[in-house]
């Protein structure tokens, strides 16, 4: 992994791209307060600030993330329009969306990668159930009577997979963001849901809602007491990333140049605390050992659709 001293000699190479009047933008392919939103802008105000350069976060939800991305792809390969890539955009849509109109590593170089810890699996405050084993008991007592929102394939996935593991057949809601389902779920209208814990993070904090379980493989020194779902099923553990990649064809230089930018963002003050505060793991890497985990995650998440009987849409 290239040093700190390697890291600031890159931030010091001409950037041509970067030096443009017009200000570098950021697409966020989900809408405001989700967990890309929320990285988005951390690590724009790091370039922001080492660089002048002004940036800007725009959201473009819809169409579980394509939109967005394809607005990327569409974007000249300049270095002034990024995508703000997830789980759900790179690893996960190429096996759920049917005809899907891009292709993540052809179409796309990826620049950034923040491992993440996975979801929390919530439920409102005042909620029955103390834990995952009450809250299945429940959904078999009531089969096809409970409900859990998703608002993109990180979030859908997981309740497909508690399906699949556990027998039940909680129904899944499809939202087209965030806050609507975080309304629904403490309003009574949904009885789960699983968010990543960069963005659940606030609503824990508030007291708004309350964590039974995290689908990472092992438990968070953060939060030593929640359980993991692999203490109940061991194979389920799913995480996944955010992360940042430019349209192909940006040239060498200008993308080797905003990796180290995101790389000195994911470990550089307050970036790397809140990221590390929200269960994001911020990496050092290379634009090809980015380009060789997107391939392992996309490979990862085709395994568990395959597993969780879900068909392309």
């Amino acid at each position: 992994m290239p040093s700190r001293r390697a890291l600031l000699a890159a931030l010091a190479l001409p950037a041509p791209a970067l030096a443009q009047p017009r200000p570098l933008k950021i697409i966020v392919p989900f809408a405001p307060g989700g967990s890309g939103d929320i990285t988005a802008r951390l690590v724009g105000r790091h370039i922001e600030a080492t660089t002048g350069q002004p940036v800007v976060v725009d959201n473009r939800p819809g169409a579980n993330g394509v939109i967005g991305t394809m607005a990327v792809k569409a974007a000249a390969p300049d270095g002034l329009t990024l995508l703000l890539a997830t789980s759900s955009t790179h690893s996960a849509n190429p096996s759920l969306v049917r005809d899907l109109p891009y292709d993540p590593e052809r179409d796309f170089t990826g620049i950034g990668f923040f491992a993440s810890n996975g979801a929390y699996l919530m439920v409102r405050p005042d909620s029955p159930w103390r834990d995952v084993p009450a809250l299945v008991a429940e959904a078999k007592a009531r089969p096809g009577q409970m409900f859990f929102g998703h608002f993109n394939a990180s979030s859908r996935l997981p309740g497909e997979m508690l399906n699949l593991m556990a027998g039940t057949q909680i129904q899944g809601v499809p939202y087209r963001a965030i806050a609507a389902a975080f309304s629904d779920l403490i309003a009574g209208r949904l009885d789960l849901i699983f968010v990543d814990t960069t963005a659940g993070d606030a609503y824990l904090a508030q007291g708004q809602t309350r964590a039974l379980a995290l689908t990472a493989p092992r438990r968070w020194a953060r939060w030593p007491d929640l359980a993991v779902m692999a203490e109940t099923w061991p194979d389920y553990h799913l995480t996944g990333f955010l992360g940042l990649a430019v349209p192909a064809g940006t040239p060498r230089p200008v993308a080797e140049r905003l990796n180290a930018l995101a790389n000195e963002a994911g470990q550089t003050e307050p970036a790397r605390s809140r990221m590390r505060e929200f269960g994001l793991n911020p990496q050092v890497l290379d634009l090809e050992q980015i380009a060789a985990l997107l391939h392992t995650e996309r490979a990862k998440w085709a395994r568990f659709v395959k597993l969780a009987g879900i068909e392309p849409e």
